[in-house]
């Protein structure tokens, strides 16, 4: 045991670059994903399963209410997506609680943590999606900050835009051409926009941000992504609705 603990804490110390004279360089890094799924269930531990279940009841309680429902499995990916538009969609739609009225919406993609599964929406699900603390957050740009905007999303593979909004990217990242509900953008015009906070700030490459102004940025924690999204699940549930959303060429590689 002892020379096993030498050797390991040796070769750490050498992968370090402290130890040893040798030199050493990473020559790859590959990874994999590995689902944890019912069969990980096929022999479970009585004793463990006992340890855990008043902690489960707890948490099934907060995250297993159902808010609303989807009509088929809805995942997030670049330039454009189904869940991704719903929720650039749902930045839009929440607007009206603040008494705004917006020109379009943006998430991130890197906002979206999860994907969601057709059939029931419960409030675990949507804080899969949404685990961080951002809130809706409303600005004003320039048609010019706009089209740089829409440049920097051009550079990151697209990020989730709201209905009307009509991107064409070129296959090495550049903006070729932006329209908003089928007009080109003017860039002496000025446009409300929905987004989250975080991106308000300039984060995720969407620099343009940081030009914005007349920004209202509500810090309540009712204000939090997650629970606009609850909302407007309710609200879909309510009107005996179930939710449904799909690609429309929204963005766009030429």
């Amino acid at each position: 045991m002892y020379r096993k603990t030498v050797y390991l804490v040796g070769l750490s110390a050498m992968l370090m670059g402290t130890g040893c004279a040798s030199h050493y360089e990473l020559a790859s890094v590959k990874r994999t994903r590995i689902l944890v799924d019912s069969r990980y269930d096929a022999a479970p531990d009585a004793a463990a399963a006992k340890f855990m279940e008043p902690y489960k009841h707890r948490v099934d309680s907060v995250m297993g209410p159902v808010v609303g429902e989807v009509d088929h499995d809805m995942t997030a990916h670049r330039p454009e997506s189904d869940l991704s538009n719903l929720l650039a969609d749902i930045m839009v739609w929440g607007a009206k609680d603040y008494h705004e009225k917006v020109d379009f919406g943006v998430y991130n993609m890197g906002g979206i943590r999860a994907a969601l599964s057709k059939g029931k929406v419960t409030y675990g699900d949507v804080l899969d999606i949404a685990p961080f603390e951002n809130k809706i957050c409303f600005v004003t740009l320039t048609g010019a900050k706009v089209l740089e905007l829409f440049s920097q999303m051009a550079h990151t593979g697209g990020e989730a835009v709201s209905h009307g909004v009509e991107l064409v990217f070129t296959r090495d990242h550049k903006l070729k051409s932006a329209r908003l509900n089928g007009k080109e953008i003017d860039p002496k015009a000025s446009y409300r926009i929905a987004t989250l906070d975080y991106l308000a700030q300039g984060n995720d490459k969407m620099e343009a941000f940081k030009s914005a102004t007349n920004v209202v940025s509500p810090q309540e924690s009712s204000n939090n992504t997650r629970f606009i999204i609850m909302n407007y699940f309710k609200e879909q549930t309510a009107q005996g609705k179930v939710v449904n959303a799909h690609k429309e060429g929204r963005i766009r590689v030429e």
